[in-house]
């Protein structure tokens, strides 16, 4: 799993950078922050280690700017300590907060915890789901043609699974949406659009391009 950290002093950066990687996770660590969503779409990190001081705009705009497009779980990290802080950290959308100075252990539990809360639905499903030659891990998240093999994103993950799960039902786009967020004013519809075309780009690879049928005006269905 990936971990994004953002934070804007590069001695906290660099220690977050190895406290994480010591416990076996990948780690990304943006050092420009002005387009923190285009490189959250880029990395498509598990979790974000947040800032609240941040350059030009401060933490609590880049959870809400990607409370718009994912429910990643978001993790504060600031030397703030009053309530205010805190609750407006929970009323951005983040998922629990962490003041500095921290101890790493506390850290990483905070981490552990919410990766657990966040993916353990993936631990009470069988291995595999499979159609037509199409095999969909779901304890790793990838998806098998032949020979080849690529990697989902949560969200990929979750819309595939629906689809092979309910094969040869055509699923509505406000479905689809319901089992990716659970309030769908969270996201614009065009996410739902751009997230089906980056999974049918990740099946052209692996020579199942066509396995998502569009339904013009209904949803979406594997025949």
């Amino acid at each position: 799993m990936k971990i994004m950290i953002i934070e804007d002093e590069p001695t906290i950066r660099e220690l977050l950078g190895k406290t994480v990687e010591r416990w076996g996770y990948t780690v990304s660590k943006p050092d420009h922050f002005n387009q923190l969503v285009e490189d959250f779409l880029k990395e498509e990190p598990h979790l974000i280690l947040l800032d609240i001081n941040l350059p030009t705009f401060d933490g609590f705009y880049w959870c809400q700017k990607i409370r718009e497009i994912s429910q990643v779980p978001i993790l504060f990290i600031s030397s703030r300590d009053t309530p205010m802080d805190m609750i407006m950290a929970m009323n951005m959308g983040g998922d629990d907060f962490i003041q500095k100075p921290f101890d790493s252990d506390v850290l990483m539990a905070k981490i552990n915890a919410l990766l657990r809360r966040s993916y353990a639905y993936m631990d009470t499903q069988s291995n595999v789901l499979e159609h037509n030659g199409v095999l969909l891990n779901l304890k790793d998240w990838e998806v098998h043609g032949g020979d080849e093999t690529v990697s989902l994103t949560k969200t990929e993950f979750v819309i595939l699974k629906l689809l092979l799960q309910q094969k040869g039902t055509i699923i509505s786009r406000h479905k689809i949406m319901r089992s990716l967020w659970k309030d769908e004013s969270f996201v614009d519809d065009n996410t739902l659009t751009v997230n089906i075309n980056r999974l049918r780009k990740k099946l052209t690879d692996i020579g199942k391009g066509d396995l998502i049928t569009t339904k013009k005006g209904e949803g979406y269905i594997i025949q």
